[in-house]
């Protein structure tokens, strides 16, 4: 075990190194740039559009809304909760200033993938519309590039078992045991594995019905919760800014529990946990937009786009700053366990619950929209029948996942890994594809009166 943690590790280190950060970034800054800032000066129009596609009766299996909702079902899990609580514990405050980062130019790179996804979206042998960087890659660059295209879905299916199943149930798992409710992690597998058979019988349908009700009342609740905490401690909010910015270009530390980290740990764990968080060029979300009911790739863009605004300048933001105010990140815990303690320590005997409650509710979402992007992906590769076979190993993978308690650390790095190798074919496809999207961006906003 120790030699496939230290091939893992050096695995991660590979593609989470100088060449994977600026790939990412500078793939979001080069969309932005070209885009002209449009995903930052057309944030309130993107909100109209999210609220008018409540009731979209265009082509497609379901409504605007309810693919935003799928999409930030699978980002807004784990990734808000335990995975910024892990990278503050890794990488130091400062490397929640490089999540921010990552969310602001991903925003161009959610919005990009999203309108690719619809623009070249096709119809399966069951009549649902399925799309994609798979089907973006293929329709899009042409059959010479197919091999990309095929590269990015057997990524994907497989990274779908770590950062959609495993990481999920285990950090469920784990926030439940170290609760008071002290749940056993095989009761929490199991309850999770039953739930998921029931809601994913009924597709990409029932998957969004539940994410469209489920994520914004848990989501409201959360930032509820998380804002109280913040307008309690008020006059320390400042500090922690300036904390975490100052020590975005600065070393840590060591103190307390928290053994210090260099200006590269908070850059690396900063942008890693935040593309994790957000997906921002994964290429995980577009498979869901790609099934909305909508005959604008552009207007599905925008409310794309919402999602890593949401997600990681909203969500994230307030975690981390509960966690840095808390002081709990000085004392060596890390995961939902981290967040957890410190919601708990600001609001006692209550705060601690909403985080519980909060991971349980997001990770079993996540888990249903990452079952559906893993499908598809398997469907791509192997054709229709093989759903079914991938649904029922879906379900036996979570429990599986909730019991490896000792592994979590373990379970991360492996997600982390599959994360950077499912990006690659997805952002390489986004920059070939950049003339297509700025040229139906253009295109749209000059026929909408440059609304």
């Amino acid at each position: 075990m120790e030699t496939f943690v230290a091939v893992i590790r050096y695995l991660d280190s590979l593609v989470w190194g100088v060449p994977m950060l600026v790939l990412i970034l500078g793939t979001g800054l080069f969309l932005m740039l070209r885009l002209r800032v449009m995903p930052i000066r057309k944030l309130g129009y993107a909100f109209r559009m999210l609220w008018a596609g409540r009731t979209s009766q265009d082509e497609g299996d379901i409504s605007p809304f309810n693919a935003l909702m799928t999409a930030l079902s699978a980002t807004i899990g784990t990734g808000n909760i335990a995975g910024v609580a892990t990278a503050v514990a890794l990488g130091g405050p400062g490397a929640l200033f490089w999540m921010w980062c990552t969310a602001l130019v991903g925003m161009a790179t959610k919005y990009s993938e999203a309108v690719c996804a619809v623009n070249y979206r096709e119809v399966d042998e069951a009549g649902y519309h399925v799309g994609g960087p798979m089907f973006y890659i293929k329709n899009g660059l042409g059959p010479r590039w197919s091999w990309l295209g095929a590269t990015f879905a057997v990524f994907a299916a497989v990274a779908a078992f770590g950062i959609g199943n495993t990481v999920q149930s285990n950090s469920v798992a784990n926030v439940l045991q170290s609760s008071n409710f002290d749940v056993d992690p095989w009761i929490t597998g199991v309850v999770l594995a039953v739930l998921a058979a029931l809601v994913l019988i009924g597709g990409i349908k029932r998957i969004a019905e539940v994410a469209g009700k489920l994520v914004p009342l848990m989501a409201v609740a959360y930032l509820a919760a998380g804002v109280l905490i913040l307008a309690i401690n008020i006059t320390d909010v400042p500090f922690a800014i300036a904390l975490i910015v100052r020590q975005a270009f600065t070393e840590t530390a060591a103190v307390g529990g928290f053994t210090g980290a260099a200006v590269w740990a908070a850059i690396q764990f900063g942008v890693a946990r935040g593309v994790f968080s957000n997906e921002a060029g994964l290429g995980s979300a577009p498979i869901a937009h790609a099934a909305a009911q909508t005959n604008s790739p552009v207007r599905q863009g925008v409310v794309a786009m919402l999602g890593t605004f949401i997600d990681t300048i909203v969500v994230c933001s307030v975690t981390g700053l509960v966690i840095v105010i808390s002081g709990e990140w000085t004392t060596g815990a890390s995961s939902a366990a981290l967040s957890a303690a410190a919601f708990g320590k600001v609001l006692p005997g209550f705060g601690g619950y909403v985080v519980t409650f909060g991971m349980a509710i997001f990770a079993f979402t996540t888990l249903l929209s990452w079952s559906f992007y893993g499908e598809k992906c398997v469907e791509y590769l192997f054709g229709i029948r093989a759903i079914m076979p991938f649904r029922l190993l879906w379900v036996l993978a979570i429990p599986v996942g909730a019991v490896a308690q000792q592994y979590l650390d373990t379970v991360w790095l492996v997600a982390d890994t599959l994360n950077a190798l499912m990006a690659i074919p997805n952002l390489i496809a986004l920059l070939l594809l950049s003339p297509v999207i700025v040229r139906l961006t253009r295109e749209y906003f000059a026929a909408e009166g440059g609304r």
